[in-house]
């Protein structure tokens, strides 16, 4: 009689369930995908209809389908490498034009602020006078220079120094401080007097005997003139050779002839 107990227990425990009915509920799989890519993902959950929970549209499934709304802040959304939100339209095209304005914008600071050297041309005599005493020849001459500014930001010319030379020998010198500003690509003119002395005595009879018919110095006129621009100080160097005639006064403007081309 005992057997038969024990053999009726035995199949009583074989036809019982070995988990819960909630474990089991909670085992089912619920399976979802995506319609609207190529591939179909499946996700499984552990949760089913049957919990009473509802449901949310899919984050990944671009609203076609489904996921247990407990389980919404705990699912990370995956976007597919093909999908087109990662292909943003006309990123190339942006791209290029962004550095092509970089390049360009480069390009014209480079071109509108790189310095250019001023131009400094000495046009020539622009009047003289001349006195004597026992020994030497006062020649006051004064003279004409051209500056030219290529550049396309203005210029502040600050300080003029001249030298006059006759025979290698230094016979009068001037230095000036100005304020003369230059604007874009502009030239302007600056007129200085020289007071020189010449204690050669040959020149003094060249300039004195009227046996000699030509009464003409030649003088060699150095200078340099200090620009300013962009905090920046420049110093250009000129030089000229003049005859001057020191037998009388020519107060007549020094015109300059042009070249036969």
């Amino acid at each position: 009689m005992g057997e038969i107990l024990s053999q009726v227990g035995c199949q009583d425990d074989e036809s019982k369930p070995i988990l819960s009915q909630d474990a089991a509920i909670n085992n089912r799989v619920t399976s979802y995908s995506s319609t609207a890519t190529i591939k179909s993902f499946s996700s499984y959950v552990t949760c089913d209809r049957a919990c009473g929970g509802g449901f949310v549209p899919c984050p990944t499934c671009q609203g076609s389908g489904e996921i247990p709304q407990e389980l919404e802040k705990q699912l990370v959304a995956l976007i597919p490498y093909g999908d087109q939100r990662l292909k943003p339209r006309h990123t190339k095209l942006f791209v290029f034009l962004a550095v092509l304005i970089c390049l360009v914008t480069s390009a014209l600071a480079v071109f509108f602020l790189f310095p250019r050297s001023v131009s400094v041309l000495p046009v020539g005599l622009n009047s003289s006078t001349v006195a004597f005493d026992k020994a030497d020849v006062h020649l006051n001459i004064t003279n004409v220079l051209n500056i030219s500014n290529p550049n396309y930001y203005p210029i502040t010319v600050t300080q003029l120094t001249i030298e006059v030379l006759h025979l290698s020998f230094i016979v009068g010198q001037v230095s000036e401080s100005l304020f003369l500003p230059i604007g874009p690509l502009a030239s302007e003119q600056i007129f200085y007097a020289v007071a020189n002395r010449i204690g050669d005595e040959n020149t003094y009879k060249i300039c004195t005997w009227l046996k000699i018919k030509v009464h003409h110095v030649l003088l060699h006129i150095q200078g340099t003139l200090t620009c300013s621009y962009l905090s920046h100080s420049e110093q250009l160097v000129f030089q000229s050779y003049e005859y001057v005639d020191c037998r009388g006064n020519l107060s007549l403007p020094y015109l300059l002839t042009p070249h036969p081309p």
